[in-house]
């Protein structure tokens, strides 16, 4: 069972005012994966949302998360979990890693392998007290001393032997995330609030989450898990031991020769299932999950509407319409009666929106989107269609 640390496992402090240091033994593992499909056709299969710059900000959603770890981590404690066919964007867009860091999977098989395969691999170089904290590539996230804060509490009571989530202050009662509640607190003296994770619930409908916010025990579970790897791989041990010894085995051999013929023999034959599931919800279920309060802005841009929220306005049209959400060139946008309408453009072509509030207009070289906020998450039947026609090369 998870026990008290010692005061050699608490996590230093800086002074008011000064630049806090770097968790001691402590690494984040980005998994960085999936199409984005609700995004198509500005995030594909080649060339996912991770690796775009989806908020004006200048750096890619990939970059803007090693940059947010950067306080916490320190130099060289950063791995990337991504796809073969992303491992080379990956290194050239951040070029400080090191393709030590960068561990690239043959195929996908879920959020527990490719985490999974971090911690082993950091197990091997780093011993048994190392610490993971596991944060998604593809997310934006606002308010970094809040973020920093609650990391640095959640590697505390990850050293007590919890298993820790994150968990987001809900906005309003989304159907679309998956549910952490929060029971007793742990009385951790540099964690104070930590509390026992009570249980997961996923999606609920809309009536059923309204009924948890009322509560004030439920937060959003964004996915943000922050473990001693010796802790997580036990786990796994005891929960899916072929998907353990599979894992243990390729991270023997990955820094050796021996590497490229255990990944082909060992990985294609490996459970394919989310951490959620595989992990935290059982563990849960035996008081072994804790879930720290993040308070900050957290937003997971899946899709759209999301994407249309977190845009700067635009330029403002000639209709008296005001400014609206745009990315890519501005001047080349006009709103007539629609107000709200977020539009992407590509190479310089104008795009004009009349009488169509809210709508949600994408245009790239080779496919354009036409759709309104409110049917964003539909995007991804678009995607499912064209595959069935066979057009692959949209994808």
């Amino acid at each position: 069972m998870p026990s008290q640390p010692d005061e050699s496992s608490s996590v230093a402090t800086a002074e008011p005012g000064a630049t806090p240091d770097p968790i001691d033994g402590f690494h984040a593992v980005i998994p960085a994966g999936g199409a984005g499909t609700r995004l198509w056709p500005l995030s594909r299969a080649g060339r996912p949302k991770f690796l775009l710059d989806l908020t004006g900000s200048g750096r890619t959603l990939l970059q803007a998360t090693v940059d947010r770890l950067a306080p916490l981590t320190g130099d060289g404690n950063v791995l990337v979990v991504t796809g073969e066919r992303h491992a080379e964007a990956v290194a050239e867009q951040l070029p400080g890693l090191g393709g030590a860091n960068v561990l690239a999977e043959p195929s996908p098989r879920d959020s527990m392998a490719a985490i999974g395969l971090a911690a082993a691999v950091l197990l091997e170089r780093h011993g048994d007290d190392v610490v993971l904290g596991s944060f998604a590539a593809d997310h934006v996230i606002a308010g970094a001393e809040a973020f920093q804060r609650a990391v640095r509490e959640a590697v505390v009571a990850a050293r007590a032997g919890y298993v820790v989530t994150i968990g987001i202050a809900a906005t309003g009662p989304s159907t679309a995330f998956g549910y952490v509640r929060a029971g007793a607190g742990l009385d951790l003296a540099d964690a104070p609030s930590v509390r026992l994770a009570a249980g997961f619930t996923e999606k609920p409908d809309a009536e059923t989450a309204a009924a948890y916010l009322a509560t004030g025990e439920y937060r959003w579970n964004a996915g943000m898990f922050v473990v001693r790897a010796a802790v997580l791989l036990d786990h796994l041990r005891a929960q899916l031991p072929a998907l353990h010894d599979g894992l243990r085995e390729i991270a023997a051999a990955w820094d050796a020769p021996a590497r490229d013929e255990v990944l082909a023999r060992v990985w294609p034959g490996l459970t394919r299932i989310a951490i959620d599931h595989a992990i935290a919800e059982p563990v849960a279920a035996a008081g072994g999950v804790a879930v720290v309060p993040g308070d900050f802005d957290w937003d997971d841009v899946g899709d759209f509407a999301s994407l249309a929220g977190l845009v700067p306005p635009g330029f403002a049209s000639d209709a008296g319409d005001g400014d609206g959400p745009t990315l890519g060139d501005a001047a080349a946008v006009l709103r007539s009666g629609s107000p709200g309408a977020f539009v992407v453009t590509a190479d310089g072509r104008t795009v004009s929106v009349v009488g169509v509030p809210d709508a949600v207009v994408v245009d790239t070289p080779d496919a354009v989107l036409v759709t309104t906020r409110a049917h964003a998450q539909d995007v991804k039947a678009a995607v499912d269609a064209w595959r069935d026609r066979g057009r692959d090369d949209l994808l």
